[in-house]
């Protein structure tokens, strides 16, 4: 990952800087850990509860155990303290859904008002994915996240999903963190190291996190959702739901179909895929945008590596790497195959071509690389005893299981007959790893969602990190309610990138029309 104190799945912030404008401000924005207001302990009305079996009431008293009442606090945010029309509020609810008396968690949700209230259709939730990145930060900037007839017909509601940010924080020990074995293991026991360590530090966590820390999957959150929803006084929501945000958009879907008034999930993770499956996508997606950049820089005269010979530098890079002879100048660290796939990697992101160009050209001639190489190693928060760590969320939705190290050594193998070049995806790679020995308490499953509303899906033909094979999976899991948009260029996020992407979107949750079969638009120019 990119080297920032809040971990994420997809980014760190030497990516971000590149990144669209609207979805760079998102990804910029630090961190909170403060408490953003007080609960409020006056008993609430009866509401819907979020598992759509009837009312339900809370105790009237706020404490680790009972206590969720479905009322939100509302207060000014600490971010926008005289914007009258943005609220920041806590809701208190069950860790467990299933244990709706047990203990609680305070949720942090942030609101902004529809500038237009007389035009107000509803509200729009947003999710950044991530997991462990804010829908309170991407409320509190939507204008730099959707577009302005959105933000005139919608209030604009996020919240941070239950172990993240200001929602009880999942926390690890920084110590241990920093101990972090390889996340490539090249033998038995180097495979059962890693095994060991997961255990480990799923122990830790675990005592630093609380009963919240087993209930961090994307099920709890859909229901945390609908909680949210009713709090709001709302029979139905709007969804806008990206990367890692969209398995919650899938997930809120099948669970609560009718409360669903429309949905766009951008860049769309397929819950379906087993394990081979899911590193052969992810291989044969970044093999894909490999050529891409490769096409890029036999056209583009500006391109450091224009003119040469670029599958083959990269393979000699590989083989360096391979040899231990591949180093960092910046740093004198050396680099293994894996850490130069994630190097190049962080550049598929938006597609930043000139940037991977020049780092190859640096590796090659042993200088120091600008901007500096990203590292996929587990960053730590420096002189702190604990770190924030949303990505084993990861872990409670994907059943990665490997059986042995000969098994992981053969997924390897078939990623690398599929992208000869990049070998693997570092993200299936890194993931896989960090899961091995979990068990998933919300596995993967086709999607069941029994709705009339249509549905917009719209992803990258070209995206490092939810193929674009993924999003056709989906859409036939969905049926005759699923509509794909396919963005005909390379990147992580498709909404944000064009005038075409916007408005389809922007059409589809303003009127719900949806776009013609096969419909697609123009990538940007790199």
């Amino acid at each position: 990952m990119l080297t920032t104190k809040r971990t994420t799945l997809w980014h760190r912030s030497g990516v971000d800087r590149r990144r669209p404008p609207r979805l760079r401000r998102l990804l910029r924005l630090p961190a909170i850990v403060a408490v953003l207001v007080a609960l409020s302990l006056n008993a609430p009305p009866a509401f819907a509860a979020p598992d759509g079996t009837g009312p339900v009431t809370g105790s009237t008293a706020a404490g680790a155990t009972g206590g969720w009442n479905g009322r939100i606090d509302w207060r000014a945010c600490p971010e926008r303290p005289d914007d009258p029309g943005t609220r920041c509020g806590i809701l208190r609810l069950p860790v467990d859904w299933a244990r709706p008396g047990g203990e609680t968690f305070q949720l942090a949700v942030a609101r902004r008002a529809a500038t237009d209230p007389a035009a107000r259709i509803g509200v729009l939730v947003i999710n950044p994915g991530g997991p462990g990145l804010s829908g309170v930060d991407a409320a509190l900037t939507a204008d730099s996240q959707v577009g302005p007839e959105v933000l005139r017909r919608f209030d604009i509601v996020g919240f941070d999903p239950r172990g993240t940010v200001r929602s009880t924080p999942v926390r690890c020990s920084s110590a241990l963190l920093a101990r972090h074995p390889s996340l490539t293991p090249a033998n038995s026991a180097e495979y059962e190291r890693l095994r060991t360590y997961n255990r480990q530090l799923r122990d830790n966590c675990r005592a630093h996190s609380g009963p919240l820390f087993d209930h961090i999957d994307s099920v709890s959150a859909a229901r945390d959702t609908d909680a949210v929803r009713a709090a709001l006084g709302e029979r139905q929501l709007s969804f806008y739901e990206w990367s890692y945000g969209t398995l919650l958009g899938q997930s809120y879907a099948e669970l609560f179909p009718d409360r669903v008034r429309a949905l766009v999930m951008d860049s769309v993770m397929d819950h379906s895929q087993g394990v081979r499956e899911y590193f052969r996508s992810g291989a044969a997606s970044n093999e894909a945008l490999f050529h891409e950049f490769v096409t890029w820089c036999d056209g583009n005269q500006s391109c450091a590596l224009h003119g040469r010979d670029v599958p083959a530098l990269f393979d000699r890079l590989m083989r360096r790497a391979d040899a231990g002879t591949l180093v960092d100048a910046a740093t004198g660290t050396p680099l293994n195959w894996f850490e130069l796939g994630f190097a190049t990697f962080v550049n598929f992101f938006d597609a930043t071509w000139a940037d991977l160009a020049n780092m190859l050209v640096a590796l090659d001639r042993g200088e120091p690389a600008a901007p500096p190489i990203a590292s996929p190693k587990t960053p730590v928060q420096d002189g702190e005893d604990l770190t924030e760590y949303a990505l084993l969320a990861f872990c409670e939705d994907w059943s990665l299981p490997v059986n042995g190290f000969a098994e992981w050594n053969r997924y390897l193998t078939e990623s690398r007959a599929t992208a000869p070049h990049l070998r693997a995806s570092p993200l299936t790679v890194r993931f896989a790893a960090i899961c091995l020995g979990w068990t998933a308490i919300n596995p993967q499953h086709r999607l069941q969602v029994r709705t009339s509303v249509p549905l917009l899906l719209l992803n990258g033909r070209y995206d490092p990190a939810t193929p674009y094979d993924g999003a056709l999976r989906v859409v036939r899991q969905l049926g005759r309610q699923g509509h794909l948009l396919t963005y005909e260029g390379s990147g992580h996020g498709s909404y944000p990138r064009t005038e075409c992407t916007r408005s389809y979107v922007e059409r589809y949750l303003i009127d719900r029309a949806t776009p013609p079969v096969g419909a697609s638009c123009p990538g940007a120019p790199v």
